[in-house]
């Protein structure tokens, strides 16, 4: 976090009344000239803004809302747009803007006639619901801040203790007249000629940041009226420490607020322990009990060492043993590119040869999992929900078959569930990926010498009165924990509980520590002249991507790079080894919008909660790696994978 950031939000803490806000909002978001919106304060309202604005005309005895008083309609009465709406919800709310929240409302109240009568014929209408307008009366009631024609400052005290003003940057108040400012608002026009694109020219910024300070300074947030919108600006605002949003968008500015934790990430960064967890209920049968990203354990204290390979043996037309397959279910470029950032490297970017895979599905322009995964497994589209098998119902042979055809062993390693689509193409065969019975079936004909992930009931379970794990364990051994693979020699089938948990801190290194005991298994059943075939998968970047989860993605990643960076140096010490990653999809349409550099700080948000049809990198190392260079189908993959492996 910038030291600048840093300062605003300690002294945001001594906001006079927006405290309680501020702790649970990002920034407050304020429904400027709201009285325009199709359906006046309820738009802004269902959106939890924190203030709502109405410009006030006192006409004929009246209070009229209306920019201009050519406009004023006599049917827009301020009563009957705000105060009677307000009125209702906190008598239906317990005294609370929102039933379930203690979050403040803040009604803005612009005066557009004569100050005095306006002001007094205000009061004498909010005065009639104590309960609902006086904080004195009820510490939840709406906070009432008057802008445009505010008073003197001297005449503040005039007005009951509830009514509050907006302040200007540049004034001296004295402390009890300071005491009844709520804000600091002036026209951002006045600093800046910023468009909202790219950066506030340097100069300006300065003019600006001198606004801010001075406002901080009287310990009152502020806001900047006659501001550009848009995402850039949003956070641009947010990192100036810009307490209020200025927004004639509220739905578009809180729906990039909402949720901003699962938007933005730093490793080192200890944030308060959040509650709750960030999850989804989009992903297939056999991940439903996946228990979602704990908000709590969404933080690194720091970064992954990044592997840098010798490059001995990459690339040209060394003899290939060994393969070592790496796909990052849903991770596209961007979800690569956030990791990078805030982990300022990955040894996924230490690779010389690399390519772009196109990625529809046979039956539809957006893969899933299951098409995208066998056309990697296999060398053949697919339709959505198929596993290795063709529209009509035939077997398409994997690469881990080619591999056990060709005696040597064959390993599939997920951190995820063992039964869900991607590791099940290279073992399996169906026409529907929910149907788990049949797939674990298809691990009875002994093609894959190590299976590792999550997933124990899909085993424990009878399939057509066979015991699946008796039958299984004739030919495998049985073992519960990734440490546990090695332990006795022959086939081994490890479900280990843990796999199923999303990663955080404690558990970064499972999937490299699972692909280092997969490769040490494998040397040990096929010999070292014999080489293997390895898959590994890293699932849950998928399920962040569904989860619409940054922090997620990025944790999941960098435990992605550390599998990855297992193969790397496997590949140096072997001399004989291929490695590729790639992935099956992108997930989540991940778009990033801000960072820094040197903290590695990163923004970003999802514009989908589901798969994208984005083309996707490909990473080669070792002899052939040449070969996945250019722009290609996936399909390409697994047919210059056997190419090279003849």
């Amino acid at each position: 976090m910038n030291t600048r950031l840093l300062k605003n939000l300690l002294l945001g803490a001594a906001l006079c009344f927006a405290t309680a806000a501020a702790a649970q909002r990002p920034i407050l978001i304020h429904s400027h000239n709201d009285y325009t919106r199709r359906v006046p304060f309820y738009q802004a309202y269902a959106q939890q803004v924190y203030s709502i604005e109405a410009d006030l005309f006192l006409c004929d005895g009246q209070l009229l809302v209306g920019h201009d008083i050519e406009d004023l309609d006599p049917k827009m009465t301020f009563e009957a747009l705000y105060v009677e709406p307000l009125v209702t919800l906190y008598g239906r709310n317990g005294g609370r803007a929102w039933r379930d929240s203690d979050e403040e409302l803040q009604l803005m109240i612009e005066l557009k006639s004569e100050t005095e009568p306006t002001l007094r014929a205000v009061v004498a209408l909010l005065d009639r619901w104590p309960e609902v307008f006086d904080v004195r009366v009820n510490p939840h009631a709406v906070r009432i801040a008057i802008t445009g024609n505010v008073p003197a400052p001297a005449d503040f005290a005039k007005y009951p203790e509830y009514v509050l003003f907006d302040g200007a940057w540049d004034a001296d108040y004295t402390p009890e007249q300071l005491r009844r400012v709520a804000l600091v608002s002036t026209n951002f026009r006045n600093f800046s000629t910023w468009n909202g694109k790219g950066s506030i020219i340097p100069a300006e910024l300065v003019r600006v940041e001198e606004v801010i300070d001075r406002a901080h300074a009287m310990g009152k947030p502020v806001r900047f009226w006659n501001a550009p919108e848009g995402a850039t600006v949003y956070y641009t605002f947010y990192d100036l420490g810009i307490d209020y949003l200025n927004t004639d968008r509220p739905e578009t500015a809180a729906a990039f607020f909402a949720d901003f934790g699962n938007k933005n990430f730093c490793i080192g960064e200890h944030r308060e322990a959040a509650a709750g967890v960030t999850g989804t209920k989009r992903l297939d049968k056999t991940t439903r009990d996946f228990s979602g990203f704990q908000n709590d354990k969404l933080q690194l204290s720091k970064g992954i060492d990044v592997y840098e390979p010798t490059h001995r043996n990459d690339g040209g037309k060394g003899k290939v043993k060994n393969v070592i397959y790496l796909i990052g279910d849903g991770m596209g470029l961007s979800q690569i590119t956030a990791a990078a950032y805030a982990n300022k490297g990955l040894s996924l970017l230490n690779f010389n040869y690399i390519g772009i895979q196109q990625n529809n599905a046979l039956d539809a322009f957006t893969t899933d999992s299951a098409a995208g995964g066998s056309a990697l497994a296999t060398g053949e589209r697919h339709n959505n929900r198929h596993i290795a098998m063709s529209a009509d119902g035939v077997p398409y042979p994997s690469l881990a078959d080619w591999f056990h055809d060709k005696g040597l062993p064959v390993g599939v390693v997920t951190l995820g569930n063992a039964v869900d689509a991607t590791p099940t193409a290279f073992y399996g065969h169906s026409v529907e990926r929910d149907n788990s019975d049949e797939l674990t079936r298809c691990l009875l004909d002994g093609h894959v010498d190590l299976l590792c992930g999550s997933g124990i009931r899909e085993f424990k379970r009878r399939h057509d009165g066979v015991d699946i794990i008796r039958e299984l364990s004739k030919q495998y051994n049985f073992v519960r924990k990734v440490d546990q693979i090695n332990a006795k020699p022959g086939k081994v089938i490890c479900i280990d509980d843990e796999m199923d948990a999303a990663a955080e801190e404690k558990n970064l290194t499972l999937l490299a520590e699972a692909t280092r005991e997969s490769i040490a298994k494998l040397r040990e059943r096929g010999g070292d002249k014999k080489g293997f075939f390895l898959m590994v998968e890293g699932a849950k970047i998928d399920y962040a991507g569904h989860s619409r989860c940054l922090p997620g993605s990025i944790i999941e990643t960098l435990s992605f790079d550390l599998a990855v960076a297992e193969a790397l140096k496997f590949a140096d010490e072997n001399g004989e080894t291929l490695v590729v990653v790639t992935a099956d999809h992108e997930t989540g349409g991940l778009t990033l919008l801000d960072g820094d550099l040197e903290s590695g700080r990163i923004m970003g948000c999802y514009v989908s909660d589901d798969h994208t049809p984005s083309m996707l990198p490909v990473f080669a190392y070792g002899p052939g790696a040449d070969r996945f260079t250019g722009v290609y189908f996936n399909t390409e993959i697994a047919r210059r994978i056997r190419a090279l492996t003849k």
